[in-house]
């Protein structure tokens, strides 16, 4: 088992299973939390996977991560413009 520690206080130790493999995971996140990741993350997968059978293990998880990110990237900057429109509003 690998761990990963997601923060630098580590309070909980939580196990996850993705795509198989078993994850130790370590942080200040509530263990409910940690498993919703790691089961957002096994669903991302597996998800890539159904779409590209042929794809090693290793390609997987970054293209897994490339959609992660890009997500992270939409929604951030997307709460971005709502807290700008926000802002205009309240300056009016």
């Amino acid at each position: 088992m690998e761990a990963v520690t997601l923060s630098n206080t580590q309070k909980h130790r939580t196990t996850v299973d993705i795509y198989g493999q078993q994850y130790v995971i370590m942080g200040t996140e509530s263990p409910s939390h940690i498993r919703l990741v790691g089961s957002l993350v096994d669903d991302k997968m597996r998800e890539i996977h159904s779409k590209n059978p042929n794809l090693d293990v290793n390609k997987l998880a970054v293209l897994t991560a490339v959609n992660a990110v890009n997500d992270y990237i939409k929604i951030k900057d997307q709460l971005e413009r709502l807290q700008t429109e926000l802002q205009k509003e309240k300056d009016y």
